[in-house]
């Protein structure tokens, strides 16, 4: 697993949404950013976090962020969630994982005493210029709007 931390440039990624649109980061210069990496759509965890962010929607407007969700879900399933929370951002459908590996959140992780391979629930802020001001990996998902604004 690479470690980004503040500092770094943010990985120049490619990837398409729910909807097979094309998100890139150049594609939000001049803009802040915040990409966050969630296991699996409509899942507990992914949920509290996503409806999180919903909810404070227009905070993150007013400051200027952006905001994409990306696990290694299909588009299907993307837009399923999207729907049935009614999400104001794109999620980012990484079936192959180019995304996740290039942000480094895939690696080994343990759940009830087994170790498996998965993503890393971590969010990324990036800034106007695609630096990386702040990487979260201890998200707290109910208040997960509180911890970046």
């Amino acid at each position: 697993m690479t470690t980004l931390k503040a500092g770094d440039n943010a990985p120049n990624f490619s990837a398409k949404d729910q909807d097979g649109n094309v998100h890139k980061l150049e594609d939000y210069k001049g803009k802040k950013l915040v990409v966050f990496f969630y296991p699996k759509a409509s899942t507990p965890g992914c949920t509290a976090e996503a409806c999180n962010l919903r909810d404070n929607w227009n905070s993150f407007q007013a400051k200027g962020y952006e905001i994409l969700g990306v696990s290694a879900d299909s588009p299907k399933r993307q837009q399923n969630f999207k729907a049935k929370y009614d999400l104001p951002f794109p999620l980012l459908a990484d079936e192959d994982k180019s995304v996740i590996e290039d942000f480094g959140v895939w690696g080994p992780k343990k759940f009830m005493g087994k170790e498996y391979e998965g993503i890393h629930r971590t969010t990324f802020i990036i800034d106007e210029e695609g630096k990386i001001e702040e990487v979260i990996s201890k998200v707290n998902t109910k208040a997960h709007a509180e911890q970046i604004l």
